[in-house]
């Protein structure tokens, strides 16, 4: 039986088996997908990458402060000014490779997707595919819809997610042949709501074409998520070109990544739910707010109290 089973390697499953293993215990983490971080992505093409997830990261805890400049200190991160005076935090070569420092050393179970849950006498059996797998306690850190999924809706733990509120967004990654007439563009209530040079932050390619991210805002991404991918980037396109004033055929390359669950917009309120008997505990962003370090946060504060039930 596995002592400690972490479903998810995002932030919040991350930090929270740094904190474990950090204390002596050997945590398993499943990931469905082909690489970790969740959001904490990097997406290649060619000599061309884009972060179309998390832009940066930002600390107001001591704590995620301390590991930033740790990440930092080993090159795995790097300060990014984005020109309006602020400066953030992000991945070098790219925001995947924050994910992947915090990963080193962990047991990490990659193309595991976890399509069942349920009791097992004191512990819990996880179904992967045709595979079941016993463990003592388990962590889920998935959004808070496909955690009511996994748990059921009648679950206590999945009734109390009933008003965790997510809104969606639609990300355009595109490469131009054109200047850049700025770092980052913020605007909240246009259609485009972020453009990020993404060329400009440290560590990344250089070539010929300015590599950007735009991502939509909520309402564009709601009226059109479930559109194919090619209609998103006819909608997403010119209003790109618009806002940098290029020329259409200034384009190389374009792509859209569709984000179910990209900001967290009603929190929980709380950094985590369990099981009374503390051997199932739910965590991520939703819990705390829509930033990296609050899913930080929900993980270490779930690693916290699992430590002090086990010893």
């Amino acid at each position: 039986m596995i002592p400690i089973a972490i479903i998810g390697a995002g932030m919040t499953g991350l930090a929270c088996a740094q904190a474990v293993a950090a204390a002596g215990h050997t945590p398993i983490l499943f990931d469905k997908g082909r690489g970790i971080g969740g959001r904490l992505a990097t997406r290649r093409a060619g000599n061309l990458q884009f972060d179309h997830g998390a832009q940066y990261v930002n600390a107001h805890d001591p704590g995620f402060a301390h590991l930033l400049q740790t990440l930092t200190d080993q090159g795995e991160t790097a300060p990014w000014p984005d020109s309006t005076g602020r400066t953030h935090t992000v991945g070098t070569p790219g925001m995947a490779t924050m994910a992947k420092a915090m990963g080193k050393g962990l047991d990490i179970r990659q193309n595991a997707q976890i399509t069942g849950l349920k009791r097992l006498g004191d512990g819990w059996l996880l179904q992967i595919g045709a595979t079941e797998v016993a463990a003592a306690r388990v962590v889920i850190t998935a959004p808070a819809p496909q955690s009511v999924a996994l748990l059921g809706p009648d679950d206590p733990l999945a009734k109390a997610l009933a008003t965790v509120r997510y809104a969606p967004c639609l990300t355009l990654m595109a490469a131009l042949r054109a200047s850049a007439p700025f770092v980052t563009r913020n605007a909240p209530e246009d259609d485009l709501a972020w453009i990020a040079q993404d060329s400009s932050k440290p560590g990344r390619p250089k070539g010929e074409a300015i590599a950007w991210v735009a991502q939509a805002s909520p309402d564009f991404s709601l009226q059109h998520l479930e559109k194919d991918p090619a209609a998103i980037t006819a909608l997403m396109l010119p209003l790109l070109y618009d806002r940098l004033g290029a020329p259409p055929d200034a384009v190389t390359h374009a792509a859209i990544h569709r984000w179910r669950y990209a900001r967290v917009i009603t929190p929980l309120g709380q950094s985590f739910l369990s099981t009374p008997d503390a051997t199932l505990y739910l965590g991520g962003d939703w819990c705390v707010g829509p930033r990296v370090e609050a899913a930080w946060t929900s993980g270490i504060a779930i690693a916290h109290d699992l430590l002090a039930r086990i010893g």
